[in-house]
C-alpha cells in the first residue's frame, strides 16, 4: 500500500485536470485552453461567497462531529485534542489547496460549463458529483492495495458512504456557489475546505464502525443543505450558463 500511495495521490489530484486540458485542446485548440486557464483569474466576487466557499464544509463537519460527541467522546474533532494544532492545521490547509487547485480545473473548469449548457442545476450537480465520488472511490480502493472484496465490509461501506453519500450533495452546493459567481478559484477553495476539514483538521480518531456512522450522518447533513439549495435553484445561473459555457 505504501508503494502505491504516491501514484494514488498523483492520479487522484492531477487526473481530472490533465484529462480536461487534453480534451480542451482536442475540442477547442489553443484558444480554448487559454480561455480555460484565464478563468483562474476570476477572483473578484463578493465576500459572502468567499465565506460560503470557505466555511460551509468545516462548519457542517464540525456541527456533525460535536453532535456525535453526545453519543461517544471518540468523535471529538482531531484538532481539539491535539497538542500541536499547527501540525494538523497546516498540512490540512496545504493538502486542501493542492487538491482544489488541480482537481477543479477538470471538474468545474471543464465538465461543469459543458454540462450546464445542456442540463439543469440539479442534473449537472448530480452528474458531476456522482463522477467525482466514483473517481475518488475507485482510486481509494486502488490505493488500499486490496481488492474491494477483501476489505472489511464496514470499511468498504464507510468509503461508499463518504464518496457516494457526501460528495454528490457537496457538489450541488459547489455548483450553487459557482452558478452565482462563475468563479473557478472559488470552486477550488470550496473543494479544498472539504478536503482539509474531513481528511485532516477535524478527522476524528474513531473505529471503522464509528467512521461509518459519522459518514452516514455527514451525508444526511449535506443532503439536507443541498435540498434547501435545490428547492430555490430551479432557474439559478441561466445567464451564466449561456454566456460562459465554452
Amino acid at each position: 500500500m505504501q508503494r502505491l500511495l504516491p501514484a494514488v495521490v498523483l492520479t487522484m489530484v492531477a487526473g481530472p485536470s490533465l484529462a480536461a486540458i487534453v480534451m480542451t485542446i482536442q475540442i477547442s485548440g489553443a484558444a480554448g485552453l487559454r480561455a480555460l486557464l484565464s478563468r483562474l483569474l476570476a477572483w473578484r466576487v463578493g465576500a459572502v461567497w468567499y465565506a460560503a466557499a470557505l466555511f460551509i464544509a468545516p462548519l457542517t463537519v464540525l456541527a456533525v462531529l460535536l453532535a456525535l460527541t453526545l453519543v461517544s467522546p471518540h468523535f471529538l474533532p482531531a484538532i481539539f485534542g491535539a497538542e500541536d494544532k499547527a501540525a494538523i492545521l497546516l498540512p490540512g490547509l496545504a493538502a486542501g489547496l493542492i487538491a482544489g487547485l488541480f482537481e477543479e480545473i477538470g471538474w468545474t473548469g471543464f465538465a461543469v460549463p459543458r454540462l450546464r449548457s445542456q442540463l439543469g442545476f440539479v442534473a449537472t450537480g448530480l452528474v458531476v458529483g456522482g463522477l467525482w465520488g466514483l473517481w475518488h472511490l475507485v482510486v481509494a480502493l486502488w490505493g488500499s492495495g486490496t481488492p474491494s472484496g477483501q476489505l472489511a465490509p464496514v470499511m468498504l461501506l464507510s468509503q461508499i458512504a463518504f464518496y457516494a453519500g457526501v460528495l454528490p450533495p457537496y457538489r450541488l452546493l459547489m455548483l450553487w456557489v459557482h452558478d452565482r459567481t462563475g468563479s473557478l478559484p472559488l470552486a477550488m477553495l470550496m473543494h479544498g475546505s472539504l478536503t482539509a476539514a474531513t481528511t485532516f483538521v477535524f478527522a476524528p480518531p474513531v473505529s471503522e464502525g464509528e467512521r461509518l456512522a459519522y459518514h452516514i450522518v455527514l451525508s444526511v447533513a449535506f443532503w439536507m443543505l443541498a435540498a434547501m439549495v435545490m428547492a430555490r435553484s430551479g432557474r439559478v445561473g441561466s445567464r451564466w450558463r449561456h454566456d460562459q459555457a465554452m
